[in-house]
C-alpha cells in the first residue's frame, strides 16, 4: 500500500508496523481471490476435486483475519494512532471482515460445485452465473488495487459496478426459475445454483464494501448506505 499518502511518522518502526498490516491485507487478499478463481472453475468444468480443495482452504483465509486483527489490536493498545493513522487501522479491520465473508462466499460456491457435479449438472445451465463470477472476480481485484494504491477514483468505479452485478444476479433468478417450471426434475441442480449466485451476488456488495473504506480511509468520510459518484 501506498502508505506515504497518508504521511509519515517520527517513528521508523511505527511506519514498518503498518506497512507490515497493509501487506498482509493484500496476501489476504490474494489468497481470497484465489478462493474465488478456483471455485468459480470448479463450477465451470464440474470438477469435484478442485472443488474440495477450495472447502478445505477455507481455513487460510480464517486464520489471515484472526491474524491480521491481531496485530491490530496490538498497534491500537500499543501506538494509539490518530488521524489517518487510526482510519488506516480501522479500514484494515472492516477489510478483513469483509474478505473473510467473501472467503465464506467461495467456500459455499466450491459446496455447490460439488453437489451439482455429484448429481451430473448440466453445463448449459451456468452460463448466466460464470458470466456474474467473472464480474464480481474483476470487482474484489479492483477493490483491492484500490486498497492498494488508496486510488478514491478507481474505487468508486469499482463500487458502481455493484449496480450491474445486482441486475444479472436478478437475471440469472428470473432464467432458473423458468428452467425449474419448464423441468421440475432440475430442481435441486438449480437449487444449488441459485446459492451460488446469491454468493456470487455477496460478493459484489463486499467488494463494494472495501471502496467504501478506502474512500474513509483517505477522505475521512463514510460513505456507506450513499450513492457514489465520480464527481462526488
Amino acid at each position: 500500500m501506498d502508505t506515504g499518502k497518508l504521511g509519515t511518522h517520527i517513528s521508523q518502526q511505527f511506519e514498518e508496523e503498518l506497512e507490515d498490516v497493509s501487506s498482509s491485507v493484500m496476501t489476504m487478499g490474494g489468497l481470497v481471490e484465489e478462493q474465488l478463481k478456483n471455485a468459480l472453475k470448479a463450477l465451470s468444468d464440474i470438477d469435484a476435486e478442485l472443488a474440495n480443495v477450495v472447502v478445505e482452504n477455507d481455513y487460510k483465509v480464517n486464520a489471515m483475519e484472526v491474524a491480521i486483527d491481531e496485530e491490530c489490536t496490538q498497534i491500537l493498545a500499543r501506538r494509539q494512532p490518530a488521524a489517518s493513522d487510526l482510519r488506516l487501522v480501522i479500514a484494515v479491520i472492516k477489510t478483513i471482515t469483509d474478505l473473510e465473508r467473501i472467503g465464506d462466499e467461495a467456500e459455499r460456491v466450491g459446496r455447490m460445485a460439488m453437489h451439482f457435479a455429484e448429481a451430473g449438472g448440466e453445463s448449459k445451465m451456468l452460463v448466466g452465473i460464470l458470466h456474474l463470477g467473472e464480474l464480481v472476480s474483476t470487482m474484489l481485484h479492483g477493490a483491492l488495487d484500490a486498497f492498494a494504491r488508496l486510488d478514491t477514483e478507481a474505487a468508486v468505479a469499482v463500487a458502481q459496478s455493484d449496480i450491474k452485478a445486482d441486475r444479472e444476479y436478478e437475471s440469472i433468478m428470473r432464467e432458473l426459475i423458468t428452467y425449474m417450471m419448464e423441468d421440475p426434475r432440475t430442481i435441486p441442480n438449480i437449487v444449488d445454483i441459485m446459492w451460488s449466485a446469491r454468493a456470487l451476488e455477496r460478493i459484489g456488495d463486499r467488494s463494494r464494501n472495501i471502496c467504501e473504506y478506502v474512500i474513509y480511509l483517505v477522505k475521512g468520510k463514510d460513505v456507506r448506505h450513499t450513492k457514489l459518484t465520480e464527481g462526488e
